[in-house]
């Protein structure tokens, strides 16, 4: 009889597949829940059993030694940062290197994304000490939170004036550009007032790829430690449906492009200018990024401690190896 996994994940389309059970384990019962925020804390949630997770939040526990999860070295999350950097549409910023100075918005400081963001930003001489700082919402439709999580600083790193959206702000001038997970709603019109700081942005994500070799990853998947200890094969299993997802998911893109216009040279130059293992699972595979990040997370002032690729998946590639599942 098959185990049952109650999974929680952001709604990404490569998950399509799994979702609508063309992917599917015959000792693997997936009751996937599509959710439009992150768990939490996977280990205090009795809903779920497994969770698609941030980088950043599961690092924190691995440091605080919170053992109740225990993360995947697959990332279902990856994304290059230099688009996610936007500005008023009139703005003389043209450049990363442009914001040292500079007022900018985030959408919470500890955020994975944005801390590839804050990296991007240092490769090209702009410090955390080198700009003001503002956490805060992206939009009216979005809460308020606390989005400082204890690393504010007057002065440096500060919440938004007044709660304000930094949307708004952005187009009055009160800020200089704004760190976005994704485009806020109406950025692809004709006449949104915004744009990429970054105009360019594909060449120097390109560039960035060839300097550091990897996409950066900003969410993971991780299993409660306690759903581990009872069925350990159940890590490779889910890791290996995820994946399989993906290659599906892409087969299928390739099979129907013309139904989304000029998608066709998009994945002709992605196929291009990308290795085709560059969304590989695994320690092994992503020995450097993981690294890099656990540099970033020390140098930014997120956790004091540098940590080891071993330290955050002690594991390693063991934990999702096909034999596993097989055992």
């Amino acid at each position: 009889m098959p185990v049952t996994l109650r999974l929680a994940v952001r709604d990404w389309d490569y998950l399509t597949p799994l979702a609508l059970g063309d992917v599917r384990s015959p000792r693997l019962d997936l009751a996937l829940e599509r959710v439009g925020t992150l768990v939490s804390h996977l280990g205090r949630e009795p809903a779920f059993d497994a969770a698609e997770m941030s980088f950043s939040r599961y690092a924190q526990m691995r440091f605080e030694g919170d053992a109740s999860v225990v993360g995947l070295p697959n990332f279902v999350m990856r994304g290059f940062r230099h688009r996610c950097v936007i500005t008023a549409e009139d703005s003389p910023l043209r450049s990363l290197a442009d914001l040292a100075g500079k007022r900018i918005g985030v959408t919470g400081w500890r955020d994975s994304g944005n801390t590839w963001t804050r990296a991007a930003l240092r490769r090209e001489g702009v410090g955390v000490e080198d700009a003001r700082w503002f956490a805060g919402r992206l939009t009216e439709a979005h809460p308020i939170v606390d989005r400082l999580d204890g690393f504010g600083r007057p002065g440096r790193i500060e919440a938004a004036p007044g709660e304000r959206p930094m949307m708004e702000l952005l187009a009055e001038g009160a800020l200089d550009a704004v760190f976005t997970p994704f485009m806020p709603d109406g950025f692809f019109g004709p006449s949104s007032g915004f744009r990429q700081v970054v105009c360019d942005y594909r060449s120097a994500e390109r560039d960035y790829f060839r300097a550091v070799g990897y996409v950066p990853g900003m969410h993971l998947l991780g299993i409660k430690a306690e759903v581990l200890a009872q069925h350990p094969w159940v890590a490779a299993e889910l890791s290996e449906l995820v994946d399989e997802s993906q290659r599906v998911w892409l087969a299928k893109r390739r099979k129907y492009a013309d139904t989304t216009p000029w998608i066709i040279e998009e994945l002709t130059r992605s196929s291009r200018d990308l290795p085709a293992d560059w969304n590989r699972s695994g320690v092994e595979a992503n020995q450097t990024m993981i690294a890099d990040f656990a540099a970033e997370l020390h140098a930014q002032g997120i956790l004091p401690r540098l940590l080891s690729p071993a330290e955050l998946f002690p594991g390693g590639d063991e934990l999702i190896a096909p034999q596993r599942a097989a055992a």
